[in-house]
């Protein structure tokens, strides 16, 4: 089934966030259908800066392409702004659509961008807007790569004219619609109002952001189509990294930790050693 069909059917779809090739085998082994490659978990694990534009092009499509080499799930990734005008954003899908992205996400902000869960930020025109939409969907290859609009417009123009941008992105060509940061339940249920059965809806929960942490099923059941939850898995890491390291320093070993750890063994099935090596064998040509 592809994305455009999942979107269209129940249940809801939830993507958890992904930053490299182990992450998404581990969220494919743990049994979801669809993966997000998250602009700011690249940011802050490649850089380890936060989320305020400082992510490439160049960084997002090579972390998209090893994830693709470890796993055939649909990923949706963050395309940001397009990175530049509407001809950056066409060079963004090319090279995102090659690497083996499914869905690209591009948003309204000025460039550079910030977290939609940080304030201060600020605009496009609508028109630059749906420009840059107009411009994906004359560079892609295929129908099936989708292009999510997002409008970060609650936090800088207003609920109204976040909808109203949104309208024109539908009209522009966008396959799916993310409405930003939407600030209570009246807000998700308003946009469920205006846009269901126009175009699939998607959900951002961010642990502490500006919207209400609603499970999957209460999304599903308001209207939604498409849950991702971007950042958890760094929040969930950065915290065991910071527990690891103070007990390491503490200890002098990692024994005090192991319960929390897997061990070399459990690693190595995770990552599938045994099935590459045997693999690796039927290639082996070598005499003796």
């Amino acid at each position: 089934m592809t994305l455009r069909a999942r979107l269209a059917a129940d249940p809801i779809l939830v993507a958890p966030g992904v930053y490299d090739a182990l992450t998404a085998s581990l969220a494919e082994a743990a049994g979801f259908k669809a993966l997000y490659l998250s602009g700011a978990a690249v940011a802050y694990t490649r850089l380890g800066r936060p989320d305020i534009g400082l992510t490439s092009v160049n960084e997002m499509t090579d972390t998209m392409a090893l994830i693709r080499d470890r796993t055939a799930l649909p990923v949706i990734i963050d395309a940001d702004t397009g990175f530049g005008n509407a001809l950056n954003a066409q060079r963004t899908m090319r090279l995102y659509e090659r690497a083996g992205a499914s869905a690209l996400q591009i948003e309204d902000q000025t460039y550079p961008k910030r977290c939609g869960h940080l304030a201060d930020k600020s605009l496009i025109s609508t028109g630059e807007m749906t420009g840059k939409i107009k411009a994906m969907a004359d560079a892609r290859a295929s129908d099936e790569t989708l292009i999510i609009a997002r409008t970060d417009a609650i936090a800088v123009e207003g609920f109204d004219a976040a909808l109203d941008r949104a309208e024109n992105y539908v009209d522009a060509g966008a396959d799916a619609l993310f409405i930003e940061a939407p600030q209570s339940m009246e807000q998700l249920t308003g946009i469920v109002d205006r846009f269901k059965g126009r175009a699939p809806l998607m959900a951002n929960m961010v642990e502490g952001g500006a919207t209400p942490m609603r499970t999957a099923a209460d999304l599903e059941a308001i209207g939604f189509s498409l849950v991702i939850f971007p950042g958890g898995i760094v929040r969930a890491i950065a915290r065991t990294a910071e527990d690891y390291y103070a007990s390491l320093r503490s200890n002098g070993t990692n024994t005090p930790f192991k319960e929390r750890m897997f061990d070399f063994s459990a690693l190595n099935e995770r990552l599938g050693t045994d099935a590459m090596l045997a693999t690796g064998k039927r290639y082996d040509e070598r005499e003796g």
